[in-house]
């Protein structure tokens, strides 16, 4: 049921430096078009002693830990203790939160990770929500774009919601494990604490405490 795919039932806001964007609002893809507003208005209020402004509308942690090769373009925030690695590509509204890796040749896109996410090896992450230490394993991502570029519907059995978004990458609750080279497609949903088989190719709303195996076994965990 879509009511299992609220905020309110994926995510932990008390993990994440956004958790503003997040109020009022039903369901996580919500804040999709707001991120970039949200993170050029937060940055102007975070302490000059924890965060240094480098560049146009970039904050970055002063206990954060950036390769020199990493690049990373306005509007964004690097939170305290995060790690950006080598040849790591953020390119604009995206918040990394406190703990988070970012890893080698990770590109990032209008994206909020919470705390203790870990996308470390060669993913892509646009127009996405990562919940609390959620993990996408080794070239794993989240396809943005349907392939004829219709808006994106979630989905869940005979369920339907009309997001009117055109790019709507994934959005993962707290703890979900994603295996690797899987890919992610427009409108999936995983519920907080699941599983995902590695290369999977997921299109639908995954329950929370689940192991997704393929398209028609989806199991709970024991």
């Amino acid at each position: 049921m879509m009511k299992d795919f609220t905020i309110s039932n994926m995510l932990d806001l008390n993990e994440t430096i956004a958790a503003e964007l997040f109020e009022g609002k039903t369901y996580p893809w919500e804040v999709l078009p707001e991120i970039g507003d949200f993170i050029i208005k937060l940055g102007k209020t975070l302490d000059p002693s924890e965060y240094e402004e480098k560049g146009e509308n970039v904050w970055i942690a002063r206990s954060a830990t950036v390769a020199p090769t990493a690049s990373i373009t306005g509007p964004a925030i690097i939170g305290r203790d995060a790690e950006v690695r080598h040849c790591a590509f953020i390119r604009g509204k995206a918040i990394v939160g406190e703990g988070a890796v970012v890893g080698n040749s990770t590109e990032l896109k209008n994206a909020v990770l919470f705390n203790k996410v870990q996308v470390p090896h060669y993913n892509y992450v646009g127009d996405a929500v990562l919940g609390y230490k959620s993990h996408m394993g080794a070239g794993s991502i989240c396809s943005n774009v349907k392939s004829d570029k219709k808006l994106v519907v979630v989905k869940d059995g005979d369920e339907k919601i009309e997001t009117g978004l055109k790019k709507f990458g994934a959005m993962l609750g707290d703890h979900v494990e994603v295996g690797c080279g899987s890919v992610l497609n427009p409108g999936t949903v995983i519920g907080r604490n699941s599983n995902i088989y590695p290369l999977s190719p997921v299109r639908c709303c995954v329950p929370a405490d689940s192991i997704y195996k393929n398209a028609k076994e989806i199991v709970k965990k024991k």
